[in-house]
């Protein structure tokens, strides 16, 4: 998931939650607020009640000095309800206090927020009960919290569309600094080193850093190429001559056997020479980018070839190859390169094989990927052997031929392809090497 849709979606997950939290918030808030106006209210009516006792008819109820007998009055709505009567228990308490009960007044029956009162009056205890009736409390809780939640979903909409509009805008310049130059840090030489404009001053300093730092890079690699060349020159031509001169000096007659050997020694020695320096070029200039990759490669043709150019070494030990390629699979790359890959784990698996032995070539497809892979009946690796199987120089067998460059080989023109090897291996049983091709090539 890219930057901008993550930000989008915290944005939108924050808002959410916020709005969770009002849902569950805004009952308690509003029943608090509710409650302490209602509690006021019955306050302010009980010390107002208090300051009249005196009242003709309050005094009739009170004259009557009868302890069954109780004073009430409530509004038309029953909204209101106010009630005194007589202490039974002695017990006198100048506080007031709240109590949510029901009530059935008139046979209707409604929740109410009660003001119990006790107090004494001319030597007499009476309780005063002062109460509001509270059930459009949760109609109109229900009403804030419904209409608060569609403005919240009103707001978060317009803000998460507005967030996702910004959010564009401000990283606009670093998907452009991937698109047009990350993506192509591989290629120094053709590197884009136009300024991205940007309104952060963050993008700026990236953009700078990441020009300069393929700039010191491109110098590198000129002093790179600069270096192969003259390797090339200062290493081959010397060994050329070398070789030249040994060959013209075998065919002295005067020379014996022993020295006729010696110089044969010197003569192979200078060509394994010559064949680990041109494999240590080779790998150097693919990883420098020097080759092209835009040439149409058929992977069946290059498997076709490939078997007939090792078809001496394979009837030596007599291995039975099955060619299962039932795709002819065109691939955007460099021909030799995809030859010389596909050659040299067909050698492997060749080289570390058992006389009488099988090679099997078979492809597939995985995801939308193209797959080759081959597979040999031979010695196999173990785990550990298959953590290096790829690094220079690295041999597992000492009595086998070359100087363990063949998989190193492999695995710079995998990368440059950007194809992906995979290998699987039993020991005494074989091992399978699988080339992904990208679908995107």
């Amino acid at each position: 998931m890219k930057i901008k849709h993550q930000l989008a979606v915290f944005n939108l997950i924050t808002r959410l939650l916020i709005i969770l939290v009002l849902w569950f918030s805004l009952p308690i808030l509003i029943k608090k607020i509710v409650y302490k106006h209602i509690d006021k209210s019955l306050i302010e009516k009980k010390e107002k009640f208090i300051q009249h006792l005196d009242k003709q008819e309050i005094n009739d109820f009170i004259s009557r000095n009868d302890s069954t007998e109780t004073y009430a009055s409530f509004s038309s709505l029953h909204n209101e309800f106010l009630q005194l009567y007589r202490s039974k228990d002695g017990f006198i308490n100048q506080k007031s206090t709240f109590v949510d009960e029901a009530r059935s007044i008139e046979d209707e029956v409604n929740d109410y927020r009660v003001l119990y009162y006790n107090f004494t009056y001319e030597n007499a205890r009476y309780i005063l009960e002062v109460g509001n009736n509270i059930g459009e409390i949760k109609d109109l809780t229900f009403t804030i919290r419904f209409f608060t939640s569609i403005l919240l979903l009103i707001v978060v909409t317009l803000t998460f569309i507005a967030d996702t509009f910004l959010i564009e805008f401000l990283l606009k310049p670093f998907y452009k600094i991937i698109n047009t130059k990350i993506k192509f840090v591989n290629e120094p030489e053709s590197f884009n080193y136009d300024k991205v404009h940007s309104y952060s001053s963050d993008f700026d300093e990236l953009d700078s850093g990441l020009n300069q730092m393929m700039y010191r890079i491109q110098e590198l690699f000129k002093k790179e190429k600069q270096f192969i060349a003259n390797v090339s020159h200062e290493l081959l031509t010397p060994i050329a001559l070398l070789k030249n001169r040994f060959e013209n000096l075998i065919q002295n007659e005067s020379l014996d056997d022993e020295a006729v050997d010696k110089i044969a020694s010197s003569l192979r020695t200078l060509d394994l020479l010559k064949k680990i320096i041109n494999n240590l070029l080779l790998i150097s200039r693919i990883e420098n980018n020097q080759f092209t990759n835009h040439e149409e490669v058929s992977i069946k043709e290059s498997v076709v070839k490939t078997l007939e150019e090792l078809e001496d070494r394979i009837q030596q030990k007599n291995i039975t190859v099955l060619n299962e390629i039932g795709v002819d699979f065109y691939f955007s790359g460099n021909k030799i390169l995809i030859h010389i890959l596909i050659y040299n784990l067909m050698l492997n698996a060749i080289k570390y094989n058992f006389e009488n032995g099988k090679i099997t070539i078979k492809d597939s497809f995985s995801n939308g990927k193209y797959i080759v892979s081959i597979s040999d009946s031979g010695q196999g690796m173990t785990e550990e052997q298959l953590k290096t199987i790829f690094n220079r120089f690295n041999r597992f067998d000492s009595n086998q031929d070359g100087h363990g460059l063949g998989l190193a080989i492999v695995d710079s023109i995998a990368k440059f392809h950007h194809c992906t090897i995979l290998v699987t291996s039993q020991n005494t049983i074989g091992s399978t090497f699988s080339i992904e091709f990208p679908s995107n090539l």
